[in-house]
């Protein structure tokens, strides 16, 4: 995976170290003295070329020199090597020196065999984005994987550009949001962008029967069990050469995180009622819309699998994070509805796009995506208009009205929609009523009253109905008061 120069002076720990490495799959250069180190990264510098290590591991207090001064050395020669100390005294003051001189992280001894391999896999990914070995996907090759990857926003634009820095790294991924966001359409752009022959294979951990969790992801031998009247892959075999996307990570039970934090580690697996191991070549996507740390805390979640997946972390926004998205995924999937229902609808009336626009969307992209193929379902007209979109959608606009407002008022407005008296009078639903223009009507009242109430004042008006100012100043241009 890695070349690493591994600097110890204590003859047992660094054996052991160089082959906790190497199981680890990473090239390891082991050298007992600071001298040695040294030497080594001027020989190897003074090629003109950086160095050949991505990472180098060395005691603080080694026999001859510090670790610092190998740090010096190695970024004389190379910024983008990734150096980490190991020290049994750690301070304060160690930790700042280090880091101020250009370590990657320090860690102390005894260290955990995890945390160690999680700190490497970090620096490894921190040494591929400097150094910028790979190609840099260019703009076509972006907008090529990730068709339906819709955003103008600032915080979009951000996850866009994390996603073309790391897709080429072997990095781990760990995609955070909450339901909705579209965290497997990143994988799947993360899986394209990196290059990888391999398949894409997509898994819900939540959705998988504990008592089958380990035959689906290890596979099984003919006569594991009964049932078993053939060998069966499992989805790290399935994967192999390519992308394992491990969905609601969140969601796997305590005794399959272990097995699958080994898998990782190892690189090989056994599946279920065989007595060999097979070597597996994957790379691993997770995502969740838990708080995975919390979960750890809670004792819910491996601290030590939660490193390793999470050497990268893509954090999606929450729809109602990025409002200044949705008319742009409003065109978006209209244009694909369009396509699926043979209809022309291109527009959206200024009321509909108001409620779309105010609404917090829980289920955020796919819900909005939900509410537009309704709408083009139902829409009968050229354009998306009030009447087409889902009724809790109205509903909401409605109840968005703050108690406050109604206190203040001393006006239930239930009451005065069934009695017909001071706002709407003369309304009698039995002879026949034109809905949308009692709507509006009523809209308008209550607009009146709250610039009544606060003395024309349009912005603290709008905080009374419970809308935005943008949207009172559409209503009041909409009623020709402006």
């Amino acid at each position: 995976m890695a070349k690493i120069l591994l600097v110890e002076d204590e003859t047992n720990l660094l054996k052991m170290t160089q082959m906790m490495l190497s199981k680890a799959g990473h090239d390891v250069v082991g050298l007992s003295s600071g001298k040695a180190a040294v030497s080594t990264i001027i020989k190897n510098g003074q090629q003109g070329q950086g160095l050949e290590f991505d990472v180098v591991l060395t005691d603080y207090r080694l026999n001859d020199i510090t670790g610092l001064d190998v740090l010096h050395i190695v970024k004389q020669f190379d910024e983008s090597t990734q150096v980490l100390l190991v020290t049994a005294y750690a301070t304060t003051q160690t930790a700042v020196e280090s880091i101020r001189d250009g370590a990657f992280d320090y860690i102390e001894k005894p260290f955990k065999r995890d945390t160690l391999l999680a700190l490497i896999d970090k620096a490894i990914a921190k040494r591929i984005i400097m150094q910028k070995k790979f190609v840099h996907p260019t703009n076509s090759d972006i907008h090529k994987a990730l068709p339906n990857f819709i955003g103008e926003s600032d915080a979009m634009k951000n996850v866009l550009d994390l996603i073309a820095r790391v897709a080429p790294t072997k990095a781990n991924i760990l995609i955070t949001g909450e339901s909705g966001t579209g965290k497997e359409v990143v994988a799947k752009a993360v899986h394209q962008l990196s290059g990888i022959q391999g398949p894409f294979v997509p898994v819900n951990c939540g959705a998988i029967p504990e008592n089958l969790v380990e035959s689906e992801f290890f596979g099984y031998a003919k006569g594991a069990f009964t049932g078993a009247v053939k060998d069966k892959c499992g989805f790290f075999q399935a994967a192999e050469g390519g992308t394992l996307f491990l969905d609601e990570i969140g969601e796997l039970p305590m005794p399959m995180q272990v097995k699958l934090l080994r898998a990782i580690q190892e690189k090989r697996i056994q599946p279920v009622g065989s007595p060999n191991e097979i070597p597996v070549s994957v790379r691993i996507i997770a995502a969740t819309n838990r708080d995975l740390r919390s979960e750890v805390e809670a004792h819910r979640f491996r601290e030590d699998l939660f490193f390793r997946l999470n050497v990268i972390q893509i954090s999606i926004p929450a729809l109602r994070d990025r409002k200044c998205d949705i008319p742009v995924l409003i065109h978006y999937f209209l244009n694909k509805f369009n396509k699926e229902q043979n209809k022309s609808i291109h527009d959206i009336e200024p009321d509909a796009l108001q409620i779309l626009m105010d609404y917090d969307y829980r289920g955020n992209v796919r819900e909005l995506e939900n509410i537009l193929e309704h709408a083009t379902t139902l829409e009968m007209s050229s354009k998306i208009t009030l009447g087409s979109l889902p009724a809790y959608l109205k509903n909401n606009a409605c109840n968005s009205i703050p108690d406050s407002f109604l206190a203040d008022n001393q006006t239930n407005i239930c009451d005065d929609m069934e009695n017909s008296h001071d706002l709407l009078p003369g309304i009698n639903v039995g002879k026949g009523i034109e809905l949308e223009g009692i709507v509006e009507e009523l809209e308008r009242k209550l607009i009146e009253q709250s610039l009544e109430k606060t003395n024309g004042n349009k912005t603290e008006a709008a905080k009374l109905l419970g809308i935005s100012f943008r949207s009172l100043r559409y209503r009041l241009k909409k009623y020709g008061y402006e």
